[in-house]
C-alpha cells in the first residue's frame, strides 16, 4: 500500500520548508533510514530521512521549492503501484504532471512578438550544468546567517573529492563550521576564494568528472542570466555541517589530537543506534573520517581499542605572548581589525534589539547567604558541580512557571507567550557573544543543569556548538559576576522579552539585632521589553525569583 511522505515540523518556529536537494529520483528504492531529501527550514538545513521501506513512486516538491508543514513530499509504494489514490485520500489532487519529453510543436504561421520572446528565453536555458557535475552552495548553518565566510579551502582545482571529505571551513555568525559535501569526482571550480564571503545558497565550489568543462554554466550564473530558468534537473548536493577543530596532527582510527572523532554526523548516529563504538571504526574519509559506509561494513575486532597517539607537547612548541610593539612619544596610530561574522550580527541584531524594543530596567538586591549554604551541602551529593549560575537557571525556569508573561515574544502584530521554558546562557568568547540553550531547564534538576551547561560551554568554546544549540531561548541569563561586576545593564537577546543580567556577590555589612553583621549580597537587573512586560509585571517576577534565590529548598517544591 502506498505511503505519503509529509513535510515535519523540525522546529518550533517553522511553518514551511524548503528542499534543497532530493537525494531519490522517482523510481529508486528506498529503505528505513534513508536520507530522502536536505530541507531548509528557519533554524537550518535538516534531514529527512524515510521510515518507509519500497520504491519511490511520486516526488511532490521539487528541489528549490517550499511547502507548507504537513504538505505531501512523496509517496512510496510497491513498484508499478499507482499511488494516485493515496494523493487524493491525503488532501493533495496531482497537480504536477509526470516527467515526460517536451514536444517542439511547429507553429504554422508567423510566430507572433510574444512567441519571439519565448524562443529567445528557450535559447537562454541552454546553458547548464554539465551532465554528472554537481554544485556545492553556501549552507545556511544558522538561523541569523545571511553569509559565510571561506577561512580555508581543504582542496584545491583539480585534487580528487571523496563523498565524505572536508572541503571547507566556513565562519558564520555563530562559530566556523565545515562544509562536506557526498559527491565523488573532480574539484572543477571555486567560487570563492579563501577570505572572502558568499551569501547564503550562492555557489561555491562545482564537483564533477575530471576535464569537465563548466565555464559556461559559471559564466551563465555570474552574469544572472541563469536566473530566470527553473531549477536544474541536477539537484544541489547536500551538505553536512559539523563543527571545525584547532589545526592540529591527525590520529588513526577517527580521532585527533584534541581527542575528536572525525566522522560525519550520519555516521555517529548510526554508530549510536547499533551500539558501536565509533572511535573503533578505521575511517577510509578525508584524514580518516568515518563515514556511513565504514559504520555499515564494520565487524566487532577481537583486538582492543587503538589509543590515539598522545602529542608530544614541549615548551618549546608553546608560542610565546604576543607583545604590542611600543608607540614613539607623540605619534598616533591605530589598528583596523576586519569585522568577522559573529561581530556583525551581534552588532545589527543588538542594535536592532536596542533601538526597537523600548527598554526599562529593574535592579534587585538577592541575600544569598542560604544559597551559599545549599550550595555547598549539594555540591557534597552531586555528581557535577552545581554553580551558582546554575541556581540562577534554576530559579528563573521555576520562575517563569508563574509569570508567562516574562516567557514572550514580541511577534510584531500579536504576543507570543511559550509554553516551554528555554534559558539561553550568555557567554563570552574571543570572537564575541555566544548564547547556548538550557531546554526545558524548568523540568530539570540542578544537577542536570550543570551538567548541560558544563557541556554546552566547553563546546562553544571549542567551537563545535550546533545550531539547535544555540537557538530557541524564550530567556537569557548574563552573568558578570565572576568578574568582580556589582551591577550592569544587558541588551535584550532577540526574540526574548527580558534579560536578567547578574552581578557578584558581596560581603555587606548590615544592622542585626542590637549589633551588626557580614552577609552575602547579590545584585541583579532584569531588561525588560515594554511592548510585552509592564514594569509590575517584571518586579513580580524578580520577587519570586528573590524567595526561590533566598530559600532554595522551595525551587525543589
Amino acid at each position: 500500500m502506498a505511503e505519503v511522505i509529509r513535510m515535519p515540523r523540525l522546529s518550533d518556529t517553522m511553518a514551511e520548508g524548503k528542499i534543497v536537494t532530493w537525494n531519490k529520483k522517482v523510481g529508486d528504492k528506498i529503505k528505513p533510514g534513508d536520507v530522502l531529501a536536505e530541507v531548509e527550514t528557519d533554524k537550518a538545513t535538516m534531514e529527512l530521512e524515510s521510515y518507509n521501506e519500497g520504491t519511490l513512486l511520486y516526488i511532490g516538491v521539487d528541489a528549490g521549492k517550499a511547502a507548507k508543514v504537513d504538505g505531501v513530499l512523496a509517496i512510496v509504494g510497491k513498484a508499478g503501484e499507482d499511488y494516485k489514490a493515496a494523493l487524493t485520500a491525503a488532501g493533495n489532487p496531482e497537480t504536477k504532471t509526470e516527467e515526460k519529453p517536451k514536444e517542439n510543436k511547429t507553429p504554422a504561421s508567423q510566430p507572433s512578438p510574444n512567441e519571439q520572446q519565448q524562443t529567445k528565453n528557450e535559447k537562454q536555458e541552454t546553458v547548464k550544468l554539465p551532465a554528472g557535475a554537481k554544485e556545492i552552495r553556501m549552507p545556511l548553518l544558522s538561523d541569523t546567517m545571511t553569509e559565510g565566510k571561506i577561512v580555508s579551502w581543504n582542496k584545491k582545482l583539480g585534487d580528487a573529492v571523496k563523498s565524505d571529505d572536508v572541503l571547507a571551513e566556513v565562519e558564520t555568525d555563530k562559530a566556523t563550521m565545515e562544509v562536506v559535501g557526498y559527491e565523488e569526482g573532480t574539484l572543477l571550480y571555486i567560487g570563492v576564494e579563501a577570505g572572502k564571503a558568499a551569501k547564503v545558497n550562492d555557489i561555491i565550489a562545482i564537483v564533477g568528472k575530471a576535464g569537465t568543462d563548466v565555464s559556461a554554466y559559471v559564466a551563465a550564473e555570474k552574469s544572472g542570466a541563469n536566473a530566470a530558468i527553473a531549477a536544474p534537473a541536477v539537484a544541489n548536493p547536500p551538505l553536512t555541517p559539523a563543527q571545525t577543530t584547532a589545526n592540529g596532527k591527525e590520529e588513526t582510527p577517527a580521532a585527533n589530537t584534541d581527542n575528536r572523532i572525525k566522522a560525519s554526523p550520519l555516521a555517529k548516529r548510526l554508530a549510536e543506534e547499533k551500539g558501536i563504538d565509533i572511535s573503533r571504526i578505521n575511517g577510509t574519509g578525508d584524514g580518516g573520517r568515518v563515514t556511513k559506509k565504514d559504520v555499515d561494513e564494520y565487524k566487532e575486532m577481537s583486538g582492543g581499542k587503538q589509543e590515539p597517539v598522545a602529542e608530544n607537547k614541549t615548551a618549546a612548541s608553546k608560542a610565546a605572548p604576543a607583545v604590542m610593539p611600543f608607540m614613539k612619544t607623540g605619534e598616533e596610530g591605530n589598528t583596523d581589525i576586519p569585522l568577522t561574522q559573529m561581530r556583525s550580527v551581534i552588532a545589527r541584531r543588538l542594535g536592532d534589539s536596542m533601538f526597537s524594543a523600548p527598554h526599562f530596567y529593574l535592579t534587585m538586591e538577592i541575600n544569598m547567604d542560604a544559597a551559599i549554604t545549599a550550595r555547598n551541602a549539594m555540591n557534597e551529593m552531586s555528581p557535577v558541580k552545581i554553580s551558582f549560575n546554575d541556581m540562577l537557571i534554576k530559579g528563573c525556569a521555576t520562575a517563569l512557571r508563574q509569570h508567562p508573561a516574562v516567557n514572550s515574544s514580541w511577534m510584531g502584530d500579536f504576543i507570543r507567550q511559550h509554553h516551554h521554558i528555554h534559558i539561553g546562557s550568555a557567554l563570552a568568547l574571543p570572537e564575541g557573544l555566544i548564547v547556548p540553550v538550557i531546554k526545558f531547564a524548568d523540568q530539570k534538576t540542578l544537577s542536570q543543569i550543570a551538567a548541560d551547561a558544563k557541556q554546552l560551554y566547553q563546546k562553544a568554546k571549542d567551537k563545535k556548538l550546533q545550531p539547535v544549540e544555540f537557538s530557541g531561548n524564550t530567556f537569557t541569563i548574563s552573568n558578570l559576576g565572576m568578574m568582580d561586576i556589582e551591577e550592569f545593564t544587558a541588551i535584550i537577546n532577540p526574540p526574548d522579552s527580558c534579560i536578567l543580567a547578574v552581578g557578584r556577590i558581596k560581603e555587606t555589612v548590615v544592622k542585626k539585632g542590637d549589633g551588626f553583621a557580614v552577609t552575602n549580597i547579590m545584585k541583579v537587573t532584569m531588561s525588560c521589553d515594554h511592548r510585552t512586560v509592564d514594569g509590575a509585571v517584571g518586579a513580580a517576577f524578580l520577587q519570586t525569583l528573590k524567595k526561590y534565590m533566598e530559600n532554595p529548598v522551595t525551587m525543589l517544591v
